[in-house]
């Protein structure tokens, strides 16, 4: 799964590494280095311009805010919960179908974060049942230090209780695509393990490669089977792991020193 990510990159990093043709100066996020939830995040999509003379799509870098509120509900309440879309059933879920077609996006991110949990926890989480509290955090990036290039979706919800042109009138929400984590070797592991994503946690979010960027961008796209062949996962060898303070664990904690490389995991942790 994907429940917390850093994304400290600068608009103008992201607009070079993405060709972003239009993003607005006044949309600038701080860098945050324990996005959670509900919080605004930066987000890719290939959209046309309002009131343009010319109704092509137009690459552009978007805030949304993270928890996918489907058009047809009733409050946002329900988007908290869905930060996330399983990729072997988002063409077929009522509450992604319709983004999945129409509505895609790349979610930009340093990386993420995950909590190691033990063998017997693992498969209560894999069953949808409760485990107990998740253990030692740890921070999983591209091992070449490029942008993670998460796979996303993103939907508008009209806020019926408003006026049109109030400024809260539409909410612009975005979900994150997971896949199953790989089970082969990280590209560099810890000294101590773990050695896959696999034995991380069970769920891992959709790392785009660049070839596929424009592809699933593409809004004329819509043909599920056609779509589905861009989820399949990256090849192996592309990511590194590492452990992180605990402090990550409280989202009231923020800053760069988030990131810091632990020499071992830290005591009374799993590994």
């Amino acid at each position: 799964m994907c429940g917390r990510y850093a994304s400290s990159r600068r608009p103008e990093d992201l607009a070079g590494v993405f060709e972003i043709e239009k993003w607005e100066p006044e949309e600038t996020l701080e860098p945050d280095y324990n996005v959670a939830p509900t919080k605004e995040v930066y987000a890719v999509l290939d959209r046309p311009l309002k009131d343009a003379a010319e109704p092509r799509p137009v690459r552009q870098l978007r805030r949304l805010k993270w928890g996918l509120v489907p058009s047809w509900a009733k409050t946002p309440e329900g988007g908290a919960r869905m930060i996330n879309a399983r990729a072997e059933t988002v063409h077929e879920k009522p509450a992604y179908r319709r983004a999945f077609a129409a509505r895609r996006c790349i979610l930009p991110a340093d990386g993420y974060y995950e909590w190691v949990t033990g063998k017997d926890e693992r498969e209560l989480e894999v069953e949808g049942k409760k485990k107990r509290p998740r253990k030692q955090p740890y921070f999983v990036l591209p091992a070449d230090g490029s942008v993670f290039a998460m796979a996303g979706l993103y939907e508008f919800w009209r806020d019926r209780t408003l006026p049109e042109d109030h400024p809260q009138a539409w909410w612009v929400t975005c979900s994150v695509i997971t896949t199953e984590a790989e089970q082969t070797p990280l590209a560099v592991a810890p000294a101590e393990g773990p050695y896959s994503l696999a034995e991380i946690h069970p769920r891992m979010p959709l790392m785009l490669t660049p070839d596929r960027w424009d592809a699933w961008l593409d809004p004329s796209r819509t043909d599920p089977d056609d779509l589905l062949g861009l989820l399949t996962p990256p090849g192996p060898g592309l990511m590194r792991a590492y452990p992180v303070s605990t402090a990550v664990s409280n989202v009231r904690n923020n800053g760069p020193e988030l990131l810091k490389e632990l020499e071992a995991p830290e005591e009374g942790t799993l590994f």
